[in-house]
């Protein structure tokens, strides 16, 4: 009878733990191919340590990582001991290499137990994004950098995972011309990629604003180049520097500055890719050296001026000859220091080029070019800038690199060995895939992280929008096209409104989440309610580490008609779970107020719509003060 009774109380704690663990959900991003939650759950202890099997010296370096990070938040000691064979101590994380063809070279398993957790891997690579997921098992209080959580259970639920990237290609793009950010402002948006498995960080070096990279063949570039008058308040809404105006803001990366980042980005297994853009957006490099452009004149670095004119639904054209000239010699024997000294900086194997932008109508005034022209057999300036990206990329060629630029390098006819970064679309990947050229997608309507991320009346004017949820659609891999040439894909962040990297984080995340999932985790696994649900764990664990964020998916979306001379709103959310509250006298919503369920009727005395969203009881969004005017200008009442 006892030995029933105990089988029987096995049973039921067996069903209750069970039932526990069934109620448990991941909160890791980007999502892991597998995993399965088991019984029980892993605890830190200060007689915690961490075992490494093997001295190799990448997964010593994963292994300290993970010692700092958990000793910073814990104030526990967790040593690392190298071994040859795991202890049978309980109570420690274990880290090995193995020989799993599952999971390739950045992949790994973890295994976590009530005795002991576990992260093995092929390469050091794999452990690094395996202690990234168990980081992220850990409580939320781990992200903190200052401080011990003192009261905070560190425990981890035992879980198998699987886990591997769909994409070798994993990027965020940082614009670091158009406001120079610091070698430790870098450093930390590289913890930040980290985080989140990201492994390719494109730098943008060059543009009319701004040249930040030291080439000691060329120090007219960073003594001339690197530096406009400082300008405050809305971008590209300023006067022209005056040719005495102190030129005291911007900056510049010295050889060493770059070496240093290139190590600290590959330590946490991110490669750097520099972008020298030309022809266009090289205002920079033409004050420095003026010789460069086909147009003689005086040039200054662009403060914010406006320099070109973009009509709708026809050709951009340029106010100020910011090219290159494809038609001088001195262009690329100027070009072939540059990328000397770029090559030597950075091992990561490619060199972008830009090739984006390059207004045509000072080219087509040129004799210089109109002679090239006849000299060349060229045809048009698509094949005027297509012979400049070939002579390009045999100059980055003979430097043992490859050449990628955006996506216009296509017209005219593309380099024979050049890969794309398609930014227009997808349209441009497709056809560069099809002609047998690899490819990193980076498409505007999916991943331009500048883009406007609420109501245009909350954020930084600018000539899109981009919602977190149309970012999380984003698919790199377009059917019918050789998935071995896609490489991967990244999102890029134009920093010519952003100042300081406060606002960059914000602009980042969480967008930069959903494009890391669709760079990393299996398509058909991705679910938008799911994402959003880990979303707001990110959010917590981004508060501890002091990360800013944007909260936009959680504000609501006006829609507005016409109904007589009153203007109609609906209002919606993206996610689920939100209530909207709002007023139209004036005052302050909060939860007290009525609540949204239908289209709202303003009324012809009202000046201002505000809404404020709650989730649980708890104020998410911000509140948003809409004025009647504008709701009626979209609605076209006059």
């Amino acid at each position: 009878m006892k030995k029933i009774l105990f089988i029987c109380i096995l049973a039921i704690a067996a069903f209750d733990a069970l039932a526990q663990n069934s109620k448990l959900d991941i909160s890791i991003v980007p999502l892991p191919v597998s995993h399965r939650f088991t019984d029980g759950s892993f605890s830190l202890k200060k007689t915690t340590a961490i075992e490494l099997v093997g001295n190799n010296i990448d997964a010593k370096k994963v292994a300290e990582f993970l010692s700092s990070r958990i000793q910073t938040a814990t104030g526990y000691e967790m040593p690392v001991k190298v071994i040859s064979t795991f202890s049978t101590t309980p109570g420690n994380i274990r880290l090995a290499l193995t020989n799993d063809p599952q999971i390739g070279n950045e992949g790994y398993k973890i295994n976590v137990t009530p005795s002991a957790a576990t992260i093995s891997a092929n390469k050091a690579a794999g452990l690094f994004y395996g202690m990234q997921s168990f980081l992220q098992l850990l409580p939320k209080e781990v992200e903190r950098k200052n401080g011990f959580a003192s009261n905070t259970k560190w425990t981890v639920p035992a879980i198998s995972i699987t886990d591997y990237p769909r994409f070798s290609w994993r990027g965020l793009m940082l614009d670091v011309s158009r406001h120079f950010f610091t070698k430790d402002e870098v450093k930390s948006f590289i913890d930040d990629m980290a985080r989140y498995k990201y492994n390719v960080l494109h730098l943008h070096l060059t543009d009319d604003q701004g040249w930040r990279l030291e080439i000691k063949s060329l120090p007219e570039l960073t003594k001339v180049g690197a530096w406009r008058p400082k300008r405050e308040g809305k971008y590209a809404n300023t006067k022209a520097p005056d040719p005495n105006e102190p030129k005291t803001y911007g900056g510049y990366y010295t050889h060493n500055d770059i070496r240093e980042l290139v190590k600290y980005a590959s330590d946490r297994f991110i490669n750097i890719l520099p972008e020298i853009d030309v022809p266009g957006h090289s205002l920079a490099a033409i004050a420095s050296y003026p010789y460069l452009t086909s147009t003689p004149g005086t040039y200054s670095v662009n403060a914010g001026e406006k320099f070109m004119e973009w009509p709708e639904g026809g050709h951009f054209y340029a106010l100020v000859d910011n090219n290159l000239s494809p038609a001088k010699e001195e262009v690329y024997e100027f070009l072939d220091k540059v990328f000397t000294e770029v090559a030597e900086l950075f091992p990561f194997p490619y060199i972008h080029m830009g090739g984006d932008e390059a207004a045509k109508n000072f080219w087509e005034k040129s004799n210089l070019i109109k002679d090239l022209m006849q000299r060349e057999s060229l045809k048009d300036m698509n094949e005027v800038q297509s012979y400049f990206v070939k002579r390009v990329e045999k100059i980055i060629n003979s430097k043992g690199k490859k050449l990628i630029g955006w996506d216009e390098i296509l017209e005219g006819g593309l380099a024979p060995n050049a890969a794309v970064m398609s930014w227009r679309g997808m349209k441009g990947g497709i056809e560069a895939a099809k002609s047998g050229h690899e490819v990193v997608m980076s498409p505007t309507d999916y991943v331009y992280l500048d883009y406007m991320q609420g109501d245009p009346i909350t954020e930084p004017l600018i000539y899109a929008s981009l919602r977190l949820k149309k970012t999380y659609d984003f698919n790199p891999l377009p059917k019918g096209v050789d998935p071995k040439l896609i490489l991967g894909g990244q999102g890029n962040l134009w920093t010519e409104q952003m100042t300081n990297m406060r606002t960059v984080q914000y602009m980042t995340w969480p967008r930069g989440l959903a494009i890391a999932e669709s760079v990393w985790s299996p398509y058909e696994k991705k679910n938008w309610n799911h994402f959003v649900n880990r979303v707001e764990k990110q959010m917590e664990r981004l508060d501890e580490a002091k990360v800013k964020y944007a909260k936009t998916m959680y504000e609501p979306i006006f829609t507005t008609a016409k109904e007589e001379d009153k203007v109609r709103v609906t209002l919606a959310t993206e996610i689920e779970g939100v209530d909207i509250h709002y007023s139209l006298d004036d005052t302050h919503p909060d939860e007290f107020y009525p609540k949204y369920t239908a289209p709202i009727l303003v009324p012809n005395d009202a000046a201002t719509l505000k809404v404020v969203t709650y989730k649980n009881g708890k104020q998410v969004g911000r509140q948003i003060n809409m004025p009647v005017a504008e709701l009626k200008r979209r609605a076209g009442i006059k």
